[in-house]
């Protein structure tokens, strides 16, 4: 009955107030054609292993302390106050769910022009108790529709997380990883399977690197992070 009212009044906003694009303000939708392509891409030079801009080969970080994660790709920069920023916040933290199938679509867009291995997809896990109080995990959604497009089967169930870490937006690097460290679980049969998972933005990889410690843990022949974005600066030399 909640979920049906939710719907009907998801309906009813999306009439009295129409899509429209989060970049020009025009349009049917969220993310029109003209404004992807002015999206920042994450170009080369960047770490072949967490994807740092700016850095050729790897990182002075990953040379140093090496990252559980075969590697970390992503298509876009996530820049301060820029389109992609804008598109994640809606989509994270307002709600703005009908913005997954697009965002879906260009990491799928992604992928097949620069494929990665991958026998399965895995969503970066929230804490249940975030999970109850967003209502929802946009890495499922996001790879929910990255598999539709792709074939790939999701594997939801690969991963949970165990503890209800700090948020991970005013930590510096080295306390990003003590936050997470031991933090998700994997209990689903990954043995023998490339894996890829799937987050909305990546900071340091982290995260990625936490998940991909718990999968190794159970035998899974690869692991790579894909994200719509990485966070970083075109001119990046660190």
């Amino acid at each position: 009955m909640r979920s049906s009212l939710k719907a009907l009044t998801e309906s009813a906003l999306g009439l009295l107030f129409p899509l429209q694009c989060l970049g020009c303000r025009r349009g049917s939708r969220l993310l029109c054609p003209s404004c992807v392509a002015q999206m920042p891409r994450l170009s080369p030079p960047y770490c072949l292993a967490c994807a740092q801009p700016g850095t050729s080969q790897l990182c002075q970080w990953c040379a140093t302390a090496p990252l559980a994660v075969d590697g970390i790709r992503a298509p876009f920069l996530y820049l301060k106050d820029g389109l992609v920023q804008r598109a994640v916040y809606s989509f994270k933290y307002h709600n703005v769910r009908a913005i997954a199938p697009e965002l879906g679509q260009l990491l799928a867009d992604y992928l097949a022009s620069s494929p990665v291995p991958g026998d399965a997809l895995a969503p970066v896990p929230l804490h249940k108790r975030r999970l109850r109080s967003r209502g929802y995990n946009q890495s499922v959604l996001l790879a929910r529709e990255v598999g539709k497009r792709t074939g790939l089967p999701v594997m939801e169930d690969a991963l949970v997380r165990t503890r209800n870490t700090r948020p991970q937006v005013s930590l510096s690097r080295e306390e990003r990883v003590r936050n997470v460290e031991g933090s998700f679980a994997c209990t689903g049969k990954v043995k023998g399977l490339r894996i890829i998972l799937v987050d909305d933005v990546v900071t340091t990889g982290s995260t990625l690197s936490a998940c991909a410690a718990a999968l190794r843990a159970e035998g899974v022949e690869s692991v790579w992070g894909l994200a719509l974005a990485r966070e970083g600066h075109r001119s990046s030399k660190t």
